[in-house]
């Protein structure tokens, strides 16, 4: 509507599954879109008369011996962090002990954790604040069915959109949420950061070899 403003525009909150969406554009080998602007991303997913609030963006930082691999991982969450309206939220990885039961052999498995709680947590308090009118949580972790369940069942008026990642989808989360979609290459294509990406201090991020 011309002249429509930001304040009567509906808000819409977006959360991103960070490891969920990296290991859907992983399955379809698409690491030349690895050097994702979420936030841009978020905003093509808006629909007329909406308004973009926030982006919550969730992971953790790579442990191991792939030193490459979290060397490009810091500088894309560098590169994130110079986007306005975008806060990056940390979980953690937790370490395992795995041995072959064959010849002895032992090393160290990590498993990610607690995006899928922090996502669940931030939804639930957003909504609770009445900080969005609709979310939209980009993944496919059924484990996020339950707070997805309990915002539209508590919260009316208020309707939570899933975009699965590429290659990714959930009968549950479908079942349940207040609408689904799947995230397309055009959108993905059209959302990615500028190939050098200066932060305040001056310091230039340049998108990752590996990720062209």
């Amino acid at each position: 509507m011309r002249g429509e403003n930001q304040a009567t525009k509906r808000r819409v909150s977006v959360y991103i599954d960070g490891f969920n969406l990296y290991f859907g554009l992983k399955s379809k080998r698409w690491s030349r879109f690895y050097w994702l602007d979420v936030h841009a991303l978020a905003e093509r997913l808006l629909k007329p008369g909406q308004h973009l609030s926030h982006v919550r963006y969730f992971t953790a930082k790579l442990r191991g011996k792939k030193r490459g691999k979290h060397k490009r991982q810091t500088k894309y969450l560098d590169a994130l962090g110079t986007r306005q309206g975008l806060s990056i939220h940390l979980g953690h990885y937790l370490s395992t002990q795995q041995q072959c039961r064959e010849c002895g052999h032992e090393w160290t498995e990590y498993e990610e954790k607690m995006s899928d709680v922090n996502i669940a947590m931030y939804l639930l308090n957003d909504a609770h604040d009445d900080s969005f009118d609709s979310a939209i949580l980009l993944t496919a972790d059924s484990d996020l069915a339950g707070p997805i369940e309990s915002v539209v069942s508590r919260y009316p008026n208020k309707r939570v959109i899933v975009a699965f990642p590429p290659g990714r989808s959930s009968v549950k989360l479908e079942s349940i949420a207040s609408g689904t979609y799947h995230i397309g290459e055009n959108s993905l294509k059209a959302s990615q950061l500028p190939e050098n990406v200066v932060k305040p201090d001056g310091y230039v991020l340049s998108r990752p070899e590996k990720w062209r």
